[in-house]
């Protein structure tokens, strides 16, 4: 998470164990490998940007006992995008560790998963007003007594659209219909130097500011079937391309080992966090965006039937001509039950078609 408010996070660092002669070597090859990755031996608390509404709040996270301290290189190599990109993948997740928050005056615990994934969700005593508030992670360390990072929870306006977006091949180019191409972009661009489409952020700007003012801009939610190896990565390229920044949640976290399976996770749990962000906001209306190399159509349509009248438009970018056909039919029980469906392949369809239903002002 990047680091608010002059709030540093407490890390603490792995011992390293008595031994000689072939553990000793062994040792220093591993810092040395540690080092060359950019990755950083200590137990650390990761920690997502959550949300809420009204009463009830959730923020996300992980227990690591490595993480990456490299960030992207300005100017792209190849060699130095493995590098960076093992780095996010030579991760150690810590299980069973104890996490806890102080909200107010309640005491919010949980334990890390296997993966070393923790979930916090709490009912606030008293309503939450909107905006970003501030929290403090606390977690158990068996060498330090506890150590601390800093997380954000959103709360968005009760009035307000919220926005719900896949990532790749939505609005970062990723060729995800094709795993060596895929593989090929992966390592030939870091998160400064990846592409995004045409228009893209313009669009999602204007959607940002959509039949509201500057000073309550529209949350978006990043649902992707990316892992949590890639946060930082994608704040990074969200920042970089000038797209709103927004809530991620990705897929579980991968081992340096599955790097050539990144994003290829199965996609039943992304319709389960797209269910969950809804039931968190009864009171909102939700845009999906998507595109139609993997599930996206299928997905956003079971979306549609599970909450009537609660999706205000569907767009389906069409990055893989020969699963148009399909992406229409599927569609086509959303379009009939009255909700505005755009299938394009350039941004700029995207935002007409905002326009013509009233969703954005006139940009011309």
């Amino acid at each position: 998470m990047r680091m608010r408010y002059g709030f540093r996070p407490n890390i603490v660092p792995e011992l390293p164990l008595t031994a000689s002669g072939d553990q000793d070597h062994f040792i220093i090859m591993r810092k040395i490998l540690l080092n060359w990755l950019g990755v950083m031996d200590g137990t650390y608390v990761k920690v997502y940007r959550g949300f809420g509404h009204a009463h009830r709040m959730q923020i996300y996270g992980h227990v690591l006992s490595t993480h990456t301290i490299r960030k992207p290189y300005r100017k792209s190599s190849i060699l130095r995008n493995i590098r960076m990109l093992l780095g996010l993948f030579f991760v150690k997740p810590v299980a069973r560790r104890q996490v806890q928050l102080k909200w107010g005056k309640q005491l919010v615990t949980t334990t890390t998963e296997t993966d070393g994934f923790f979930r916090l969700e709490w009912s606030s005593e008293s309503s939450v007003p909107a905006g970003e508030h501030k929290v403090l992670i606390t977690c158990a360390c068996e060498k330090a007594g506890f150590i601390q990072n800093e997380g954000i929870v959103v709360v968005p306006h009760i009035t307000q659209l919220a926005m719900i977006s896949d990532i790749d091949d939505t609005f970062l180019v990723s060729y995800s219909a094709t795993r060596l191409r895929r593989l090929i972009t992966l390592f030939r661009h870091n998160a400064r130097t990846r592409k995004a489409f045409a228009d893209v952020a313009t669009h999602y700007q204007l959607l940002r500011f959509a039949q509201t003012h500057d000073n309550n801009p529209n949350p978006f939610f990043y649902v992707s079937s990316s892992e949590w190896n890639l946060y930082d990565y994608l704040e990074e390229f969200l920042n970089a391309r000038q797209i709103p920044t927004g809530i991620l949640l990705l897929n579980q976290l991968k081992s340096w080992r599955q790097l050539l399976k990144t994003g290829k996770t199965h996609h039943q749990g992304k319709f389960a966090r797209i269910v969950r962000i809804m039931e968190a906001f009864p009171e909102q209306t939700f845009i999906l965006l998507g595109d139609n190399s993997q599930q996206d159509p299928a997905i956003y349509a079971s979306v549609a039937v599970h909450f009537p009248g609660r999706i205000h438009a569907v767009y389906i970018r069409l990055v893989v001509d020969k699963n148009e056909a399909l992406t229409r039919a599927i569609l086509q029980p959303v379009i009939d039950a009255g909700t505005p469906c755009c299938l394009f392949r350039e941004s700029k369809t995207a935002i007409l078609h905002s326009e013509d239903i009233g969703l954005i002002s006139n940009v011309e």
